[in-house]
């Protein structure tokens, strides 16, 4: 059993993937926090599902690319055995998770999308560092900025830590509160090797559009 909040279907509008008809499937509960939230509806509630049901609500969608998503996925350990299901079947599988849980155990089939916290997300103390250690080539880092600040921070940990030799990495701006062209700017001054990501479903659809 999982507790689920939704599954639906809409553009992927983060990572390496984006603008790819995706099914989402948002667990419910999250040990994290973060000040910029905005899925914070996911915290509680849900309905429990059985395994099967949820692989077969996905396959009415006819889906080649599946995103698990919170919350925070990794805070329910069924959601493992759902990764693999999901894998099994043949789809593109994605993970959205706070890195403050371990991966280590994710079906090997998946794309990680580990998403780094920073100082100014008000969690920094959570995230589990030694989950870098099991980053491959298809996985992806994100690092979510509210400020110049958590920009600094977050060129240290890449410079650092050399995590662009691990995997991609993605620098985006907090909806509404850090400029996306003033990130663009600072990522072209410092001649980055990162990606510069927007929410693409927030583009098009508005800020109040996480389970569209």
């Amino acid at each position: 059993m999982l507790r689920v909040t939704e599954i639906f279907y809409s553009l992927q509008g983060e990572t390496s993937r984006v603008g790819l008809p995706t099914v989402f499937i948002r667990l419910t509960g999250c040990p994290l926090r973060c000040g910029y939230c905005d899925t914070s509806y996911a915290f509680s509630g849900g309905k429990r599902m059985h395994l099967d049901e949820i692989m077969h609500e996905v396959a009415l969608f006819a889906p080649h690319y599946v995103t698990l998503t919170g919350g925070e996925p990794l805070a329910q350990t069924n959601s493992l055995a759902l990764l693999t299901a999901l894998c099994d079947q043949g789809y593109a599988v994605s993970l959205e998770t706070s890195g403050a849980l371990d991966i280590s155990h994710v079906d090997t089939r998946v794309s990680r999308i580990l998403d780094i916290k920073t100082p100014g997300s008000g969690e920094v103390a959570k995230n589990h560092w030694r989950n870098i250690d099991y980053l491959t080539a298809q996985d992806e880092i994100k690092f979510v900025l509210c400020d110049r600040a958590d920009y600094d921070w977050a060129v240290e940990k890449l410079r650092t830590l050399k995590l662009d030799s691990l995997c991609p990495v993605l620098f985006s701006p907090v909806f509404n509160q850090l400029d996306s062209a003033k990130l663009a700017d600072w990522i072209l001054q410092d001649r980055l090797p990162v990606r510069l990501q927007l929410q693409l479903h927030k583009l098009l659809w508005g800020e109040e559009c996480a389970g569209r």
